[in-house]
């Protein structure tokens, strides 16, 4: 049985690197970008099942990156993973239709499980936000 297959984007390379070597046991990470456009391009390109989006990007931020492609009609899987703990901010990125939401500080805790949780069609929110 294959791996799904997980893009991510993030635009601090330490972060990227630790969202990696996190998802690597369980995932096969496909690709690693540094904005909301190119995790745009990436996903026309890679067509991976789920995508991990930082909020806070250049170019183009997060919920506008998981917008368009859900407006792309995507198949990926958005799963957030943030800094952010504002439940306005968690319900702003779960209307585009994301069904994870991770906050940076449990990363180690949640991000698998927030992933198997989106491929399953479930949604995942991190235990601090609010």
């Amino acid at each position: 049985m294959s791996k799904a297959r997980v893009l991510v984007a993030d635009d601090n390379p330490a972060m990227l690197e630790q969202v990696a070597c996190t998802l690597a046991s369980d995932f096969d990470v496909v690709g690693a970008v540094h904005n909301g456009q190119e995790a745009l391009e990436a996903a026309a390109q890679l067509d991976p099942d789920v995508i991990v989006l930082d909020i806070s990007m250049p170019v183009l931020d997060g919920i506008r990156a998981a917008a368009r492609l859900m407006e792309g009609h995507s198949s990926a899987k958005i799963v957030f993973l943030t800094a952010n703990r504002d439940a306005l901010i968690c319900e702003a990125a779960s209307q585009t239709g994301a069904l994870g939401y991770v906050t940076k500080p449990r990363l180690i805790h949640d991000l698998i499980r927030a992933t198997k949780f989106a491929l399953a069609g479930r949604r995942f929110v991190s235990p601090d936000v609010g």
